[in-house]
Parts: structure tokens; sequence; C-alpha cells
């Protein structure tokens, strides 16, 4: 279990690190369309994979 922790936790740092240095990089313009993109792109995504597991775990 600690292991698990320890990747999860691994892997947050490093999208926090891509965030915060690669981000301004991107030619991304600020709108409340993309605002919302972000925001809520991350949780269907997690919803898709989630759905595809419980399927998959299924047959």
């Amino acid at each position: 279990m600690a292991v698990f922790i320890i990747k999860v936790f691994a892997l947050s740092a490093l999208i926090s690190v891509a965030i915060k240095y690669g981000a301004p990089y991107l030619a991304i313009s600020e709108t409340n369309t993309t605002a919302l993109i972000v925001v809520v792109l991350p949780s269907i995504l997690m919803a898709i994979a989630l759905g595809w597991r419980s399927r998959q775990s299924k047959l």
C-alpha cells in the first residue's frame, strides 16, 4: 500500500512540475472556455478510464 501512495505522490509531483515550468511555453488563449475544459477534462478522462476498467473486469 505504501508503494502505491509513493507512486501517486511522485506522479502528482511530476505533473505539478510539468505544469509550473512547461505551461508558460504553451500558446493557449485565456478564455472562459479554455478554463472550463482544463477544469472538467480530468474528471471526464477519469470517468472514461474507470468505466473502461469496469467493463474489462466483467468479462
